[in-house]
């Protein structure tokens, strides 16, 4: 599966519901194939199973059955595992009680925590674990937990063990991201089928760890074309299937499929918590959660499918030319790292256009580069008089870069404008381009051509007249309804960019780090989507896989120098060997 869509729970739940009411699989074999998933993760993270200790933490619902699979299976491979149930034993139901009776015929014991004394017990049978699965609270979870949880959480974090969570990390609401409370810090996490859309937003990255997406054998008809998300009465749903539907906001540091790319399980084989609460409203943020068949998760093997092939037989001409018109006094480095990350992308010709002032230290720095100098004011940005060259030059490439260090004023204003109306070819709009449209952008909607805008927060909140923490907390629905808007692809950066189309695609980005918060980082993004645009790739795919290349180049950049002393330019030097695993 190339595209890794992005799902709610209660689209999970529904996809769940439709593989057992309506393909037949049993809900007991779903829950075997998630054990026995987890299990094998766990196993391969242990050097010596046979000599390893593993603690399991269960709750009453499915995911606590999970767990009760995973324990069998680690069990019979040698490992001694004990499992603590964080409720009364007769609460456990359906499923999960067929996964517990077993684990109890098989002489093992069941270690009931669900007082507010246990958590003694709990300590210092972590001391002797090495590593601890989290089966405690499901996609179902939302709201706070039960209070006599919350020191077992606490105990488990402070351990310092290795955890494993099933599905989503305990007091995590798998469409939000958001915990109320303390929630189980994971260095694993294993979902089933897709992943949740919590856990790719940017407040969940503390507690998710790495993301491994997992087939259960959920059909892949169903999870390709998923359901109506509220109608799920052709299945039947159960009462207990209802009530558990989350919110969306998280991330990660890295993906991982067991078979290589992404498959399939689900919330709605009864995801009930162990005492926390749920809720059957429906999820806030409109757009960007309803239709899920639009909202996807980048990955390196998508950007793959899209990457511009080379036969042998082109030339320079058909990899673009590519025209960048920005710098100012003061800001030539905005304009050399945007020009030097659109060559690095591999764009065929690269033009710069900038003041005159500033022409002869661009062109120092730059060898690959052509450049050409145009008029500029006593401020040292370009002046009016400029226009017609630029539009001309314009129009006579394959792609235009506009608004890197271009600086502000009218006269920027009234050429951002003019050039914008006169286009023929795709734009990418970044900086200062965008800062001198505020309170402008019906502009946006008269535009003849591809689009591409890329501001960050600050930047979508002069935009929109809102305020940044506003954009913040609605990421997703901002990109989605202010692409709808404009008519254009809306790359909101951040941790966890979301990249947003005007038919209503929402791809979000899980690569990168905070290293790359630093000066010159997206100007070297705004190069790299023109580089591929360049090359041919549509709108919406060359600034999804920009984003991705980007935060790739920043994580291998990190992994040489670290985080702190990270810039700009690093990137653009592992930009050529990560480009290298897409051909």
């Amino acid at each position: 599966m190339i595209k890794l869509r992005l799902v709610t729970a209660q689209e999970m739940a529904a996809m769940d519901q439709i593989a057992i009411k309506e393909y037949g699989i049993p809900g007991v074999v779903l829950m075997e194939n998630a054990g026995l998933k987890v299990a094998e993760i766990v196993a391969s993270l242990l050097n010596n199973l046979s000599q390893s200790s593993v603690m399991v933490f269960a709750g009453k619902g499915n995911n606590g059955g999970d767990g009760f699979v995973a324990a069998r299976h680690l069990h019979n491979r040698g490992a001694e595992v004990q499992v603590f149930l964080a409720t009364e034993a007769e609460k456990v139901k359906g499923d999960a009680l067929i996964n517990l009776n077993i684990w109890r015929k098989m002489g093992q014991k069941v270690y009931q925590i669900n007082k507010n004394n246990d958590v003694s017990l709990v300590r210092l049978a972590l001391m002797k674990a090495d590593l601890v699965i989290d089966a405690l609270y499901g996609t179902g979870f939302k709201g706070s937990m039960r209070d006599q949880m919350v020191p077992i959480i606490e105990a488990i974090n402070a351990s310092g063990k290795t955890v494993v969570s099933v599905d989503i990390p305990s007091g995590l609401e798998a469409d939000t991201g958001r915990t109320n409370g303390p929630c189980i810090a994971a260095r694993h996490t294993v979902t089933f089928a897709l992943p949740k859309l919590g856990l790719v937003l940017p407040n969940a990255r503390p507690y998710v760890g790495e993301l491994h997406v997992v087939d259960i054998s959920i059909p892949n008809t169903i999870t390709t074309a998923p359901p109506e998300v509220g109608n799920l009465s052709t299945v039947n749903q159960s009462k207990d299937d209802k009530k558990n539907v989350p919110e969306s906001k998280g991330l990660i540091k890295k993906i991982k499929s067991s078979n290589g790319e992404s498959i399939n399980k689900t919330a709605g084989r009864g995801v009930t918590n162990p005492g926390g609460a749920a809720s059957d409203k429906k999820v806030s943020g409109s757009d960007p959660l309803n239709g899920g068949s639009k909202r996807y998760l980048i990955t390196e093997q998508m950007v793959r499918s899209w990457w511009p092939r080379r036969t042998g037989t082109e030339h320079k001409g058909n990899f673009g030319r590519v025209l960048l018109i920005a710098g100012s006094r003061g800001m030539s480095g905005a304009a050399v790292l945007a020009a030097q990350a659109t060559a690095r992308s591999g764009a065929g010709l690269v033009t710069l256009g900038v003041p005159v002032g500033i022409h002869d230290i661009v062109e120092a720095k730059l060898t690959e580069v052509m450049t050409f100098p145009l008029p500029q004011t006593d401020r040292g940005t370009i002046c009016l008089s400029a226009l017609e060259e630029i539009i001309k030059r314009a129009n006579n490439n394959d792609v235009l870069a506009l608004g890197p260090g271009l600086g502000t004023g009218k006269d920027i204003a009234d050429i951002v404008k003019e050039i914008l109306l006169h286009l023929n070819i795709p734009c990418v709009l970044d900086a200062d381009g965008l800062n001198v449209l505020a309170g402008k952008t019906e502009l946006f909607k008269a535009i003849r051509t591809d689009l591409v805008l890329t501001p960050h927060p600050g930047e979508m909140a002069r935009l929109t007249g809102r305020t940044i923490d506003q954009i913040q907390n609605d990421r997703l629905g901002t990109a989605a309804a202010k692409a709808a808007q404009w008519g254009a692809v809306v790359v909101l950066k951040g941790a966890g960019t979301v990249v947003a189309g005007p038919d209503g695609t929402i791809f979000i980005n899980n690569t990168g780090n905070p290293g790359m918060a630093a000066g010159g980082s997206g100007d070297v993004l705004t190069g790299i989507i023109a580089g591929l645009l360049g090359q041919g790739m549509q709108a919406l795919h060359a600034a999804a896989a920009g984003v991705c290349l980007h935060g790739l180049a920043g994580d291998k950049a990190v992994r040489n120098k670290g985080m702190s002393g990270l810039l700009a330019s690093d990137l653009l030097e592992q930009l050529p060997a990560v480009l290298k695993t897409m051909e």
